[in-house]
């Protein structure tokens, strides 16, 4: 039966008139059951109409309701449209207002940045749909006008429901919507989500659990429908070639020869589609990416027919949207983007994807090549363009595992207590005394918290009322406001960590053109500083730390740093990973049983979306790691090699057991050798950085005796000093109001301290528990060792470094500055480094110690007080390494910061100045400075190139250090 039969007569005129003649398939699958007022999940890629299926029927059963005999007008909100971004939430206003107009039902947006007359007016005549974020849910819930006008809600509609369901902020939307069912009653609940892997456990998330029916009856049934992604894409992986015009292309973009064909190959597609977005994985590739089709277009008069834009979330709003209009208004032909333009954003239509690098993961490349072709039903075309090697085989294995809707699950966040701390306090300022056992109700009856003990449960009430966010009366045991509870509930709405951006302002043009991460200005961002942003280049003239605002101008320079955004690591599945261990055996089998390269190659070519030439150029490293007589690394076999002060684990498994495996080896590898362990990690290897003395053996030997079922312990051993734990800990403490209680009257309260209250306490557990859900994989993780000890899995040692062992991955989607630095850029980098302050500290009599900028360090620095040449060279806030040489007695921290204080001592004393300037460099310690130093070059800009090299892959590797 036609889909729209199920609509009103109303609506059906309504759709005629806009031109819906024929439903979608999520549209005919999901409207009859929406209709008939049941739950639903509906799976879909963008661009079906997802959003009309869910609210074609919510308008038509409110048209319904108003013309319905007898019943009493309702005069509140009749359906909440909840999105996760404000800029989804412009866009469903903007599709939604039309069929408000047409069907008198009138349809308002809320959300932070909602004027006080627009949220007045909305609470003294509530809107019939309201479309919000959680965040703003959060605080309507409370308000008492708005809480009445909620009182009518019947539909609420989740939008981008995968989106929500991995993060804390979807954990604290879950219990809002059991403080919604608390005032409203029961309503219908509509989810819509691109696909994935485990919609049951989705669906769940969607409608909560009740802890009182917990057989999913009554409203806490739900349908699923799911339209597959996978056969409506047609997804092609494709490594450019080199030709000549790339050669001299790489000289104008300031670039390698490969990155040259890069940007060539995907302007190249850009020609030949009407609209084509871009994806890349990170906003620093984003925007240097939009900086080289700009140089592009310099260099090619021909090449400005073609316009390409940037598009990410540090643009300011004004830009977004301008680039957004443009790009719908066919002005635009290409757009550069990140996660954010996933989303269902209306952009027009798009007839082709770029993926720049491989995905990362099955469900990305299906949500972003689904943006393609989708009106009418059409097939959706992407191209990942890839940079040869694990980047490659790693997009041919998604791809392939796309076509046959092999998806992720959704990593649903379950228990996080501070969220459990959030929506207590949130459920007493909503009913301002409440008994404890119906808050607890209320928490457990969300599906993220259905296992959330009594006692953990209790141990967070009496937290926050340690903490004076809520009293707590023990005879009674009710819940009710305190003087902190206003305060604490209205800056907490968000379960996003808050963590300070400063305003990018054009001074030429006088307004704001983005925002950058705090820890790049801090780090990186002084008067003169150059770097990219919405693919252009700015110099910056001021630093207002007070207003966090950072004054630039524009300017024509090709050599800027690219702004550093934290976390952006996008982490690849373990079962893609091992996909990619499975081709490198099947590949060096066939090398080994006398196939040719090209045969190989041939024979993948047949079995994976990506051409020949492609495949082989793939196929190289592992060729000539078998033409070397080296064990390959596969999904059956963990290989170790090392040289010098280097050993490298190759393992297949993908991030998180990598990152397990790394964090495992580094903490049981480094407290035999006495000294800390440098860890770089990605899908394929994990790269430690030892002291003298360590070697391959030392990690085959944890890897062979650790056992699996003592690994959380450990793990928990290895992480708790971690820089890891304590920043997160931090962002807990915050949302359980400790920080503030810990802070008073104490003044600065570092990562060690805070570490040391807090233990034992709900916060450090959820601080902890966060670390190992982020992360690590553990039980996985113990499932390889278990597998190295029963020899399923093979180890085996490399008699030195490897083709495969040293590939890591490629480096050509990175666009850091460019690799030969000219003479106006070591300039720059000498005067930054003159510029940069430094602590000076004297080891031998502990007493003196001097900040000072370190053009004014002398040649021979020697202590004032004593005499001594025993100087150490250290970061200007560096306190807690000047404590910890001055301590008597020493924890493990303690010692590791001393003895990195002698070396940079003995650097000094030995290098005198230079070893200063060396350690001033960013990321720069004492042991790479003295690789620098030790190279003695005699030509002062060869020293600073090799601490601009030092810096590039500090850069790089940053996220991934301990």
């Amino acid at each position: 039966m036609d889909a729209f039969t199920h609509l009103g007569g109303e609506v059906r005129e309504a759709l005629s008139e806009r031109g819906f003649s024929t439903p979608t398939e999520p549209q005919r699958k999901a409207i009859p059951p929406i209709a008939a007022g049941r739950n639903a999940l509906v799976l879909a890629p963008t661009g079906t109409g997802k959003t009309e299926t869910a609210m074609l029927p919510v308008l038509d059963a409110i048209h319904a309701a108003r013309d319905a005999p007898g019943d009493p007008p309702r005069e509140g909100i009749s359906a909440l449209y909840v999105t996760p971004l404000r800029a989804l939430n412009r866009d469903m206003m903007d599709r939604l207002e039309w069929w408000g107009d047409r069907l008198g039902i009138e349809v308002a947006v809320r959300h932070g940045d909602t004027t006080r007359y627009e949220r007045s007016k909305q609470a003294d005549d509530p809107p019939d749909v309201l479309i919000t974020t959680p965040e703003t849910l959060q605080a309507i819930l409370t308000g008492s006008k708005m809480r009445a006008a909620l009182e009518d809600v019947t539909h609420v509609v989740i939008d981008e429901v995968h989106e929500l369901a991995s993060a804390k902020r979807g954990a604290q939307l879950t219990v809002g919507l059991e403080r919604l069912r608390r005032v409203s009653g029961p309503f219908q609940r509509i989810g819509l989500s691109a696909t994935v892997g485990s919609p049951e456990e989705v669906g769940r998330f969607l409608v909560g659990c009740g802890r009182r029916d917990p057989d999913r009856t009554g409203d806490r049934a739900f349908e699923t429908v799911e339209v597959a992604a996978g056969t409506r894409t047609d997804v092609r992986v494709l490594d450019p070639a080199i030709t000549d015009r790339d050669s001299r292309l790489a000289g104008e973009l300031a670039t390698d020869e490969t990155t040259a064909s890069h940007v060539r190959t995907i302007r190249e597609i850009v020609a030949d589609h009407e609209s084509t977005l871009i994806f890349v994985n990170t906003r620093q590739t984003a925007e240097a990416l939009g900086s080289r089709f700009k140089a592009l277009a310099e260099d090619d008069p021909a090449d400005e027919a073609v316009t390409i834009e940037v598009h990410h979330g540090s643009l300011s709003t004004e830009v977004r949207v301008d680039v957004e209009d443009r790009f719908k208004a066919g002005e635009v032909d290409g757009l550069v983007c990140t996660s954010s333009m996933e989303l269902g954003i209306d952009v027009g239509r798009v007839d082709h994807v770029v993926q720049y690098g491989s995905p990362r993961e099955v469900a990305r490349l299906l949500q972003r090549v689904g943006r393609a072709g989708h009106r009418r039903d059409l097939v959706s075309e992407g191209t990942v363009v890839t940079g040869g090697g694990d980047d490659t085989l790693e997009a041919m294995a998604i791809a392939r595992r796309a076509g046959e809707g092999l998806v992720e699950p959704a990593s649903i966040h379950h228990g996080s207590l501070d969220t459990v701390a959030n929506q207590v306090v949130g459920v007493v300022m909503d009913e301002g005394e409440v008994h404890a056992r119906e808050a607890y109700e209320t928490v457990t009856n969300a599906y993220p918290f259905r296992d959330l003990s009594e006692p953990a449960f209790q141990e967070v009430v009496r937290e926050l009322d340690g903490n004076r966010l809520l009293w707590l009366d023990e005879e009674s045991d009710t819940l009710e406001k305190s003087g902190g509870t206003w305060q604490y509930f209205y800056a907490n709405l968000s379960m996003i960590p808050d963590e300070s951006t400063y305003e990018v302002y054009d001074m030429s043009s006088r307004r704001g053109i983005g925002t950058l991460d705090e820890r790049f200005v801090v780090n990186f961002a002084g008067p003169g500083e150059t770097f990219v942003q919405r693919g252009e280049m700015w110099r910056i003239t001021a630093v207002d730390e007070e207003e966090e605002r950072v004054e630039v101008t524009p300017i024509a320079d090709p050599a800027g740093e690219v702004p550093s955004w934290v976390g952006q690591e996008i982490p690849v599945p373990r079962p893609v990973a091992e996909e990619v261990g499975r081709i490198r055996g099947e590949v060096a089998s066939a090398l080994a049983a006398g196939s040719t390269p090209a045969a190989v190659a041939c024979d993948l070519a047949d079995r994976y979306p990506a051409d020949e030439r492609t495949v082989r150029e793939a196929i190289g490293p592992i060729a000539d790691h078998v033409d070397a007589g080296h064990p390959v690394p596969t999904d059956e076999r963990v290989t170790i090699e090392g040289s010098a002060r280097t050993v490298a684990v190759n393992a297949t498994f993908g991030h998180e057991v990598n990152e397990t495996l790394a964090r495992l080896l580094a903490a049981l590898v480094g407290q035999r050798a006495g000294s800390s362990v440098g860890m770089d990690v990605d899908p394929y290897r994990v790269e430690f950085e030892v002291p003298g003395g360590v070697g391959p053996g030392a990690f085959r030997e944890v890897l062979e005796t650790t056992d699996p079922e003592g690994l959380e312990a450990y793990l928990e051993i290895a992480v708790k000093n971690s820089d890891a734990l304590k920043f997160t800990l931090a962002q807990v403490a915050a949302k359980f109001g400790s920080i503030k209680r810990y802070r008073e009257g104490r003044g600065k309260f570092g990562g060690d301290r805070l570490l040391a209250a807090l233990e034992g306490t709900p916060v450090y557990e959820e601080a902890l528990r966060e670390v190992f859900h982020v992360d690590l994989a553990v039980a996985e993780t113990a499932g390889i060792l278990e597998g190295i000890r029963s020899g399923t899995i093979a180890l085996e040692t490399a008699r030195e470094r490897t083709p495969l062992g040293t590939a890591g991955r490629s480096a050509g989607t990175e666009f850091l500055v460019p690799e030969n630095a000219d003479a106006d850029v070591i300039e720059t980098v000498r005067e930054r480094i003159r510029n940069d302050r430094v602590r000076l500290f004297c080891l031998h009599c502990r007493d003196w110690e001097r900040t000072t900028k370190v053009r004014r360090v002398d040649d021979r620095p020697e202590c004032p007080e004593c005499g001594s040449t025993r100087i150490a060279s250290l970061n200007p806030w560096d306190e807690e390494t000047v404590a910890a040489v001055r301590a008597t007695e020493k924890d493990d921290e303690q010692e590791r910061r001393t003895e990195r204080a002698h070396r940079a001592a003995s650097l000094v004393q030995t290098h005198g100045k230079r070893a200063v300037i060396a350690m001033a460099a960013r990321g720069v310690g004492p042991h790479n400075a003295a690789r620098i130093i030790n190279r003695l070059r005699e030509d002062e800009d060869e020293f600073y190139r090799d601490v601009l090299r030092q810096e590039r892959e500090y850069a790089r590797t940053q996220s991934f250090w301990d």
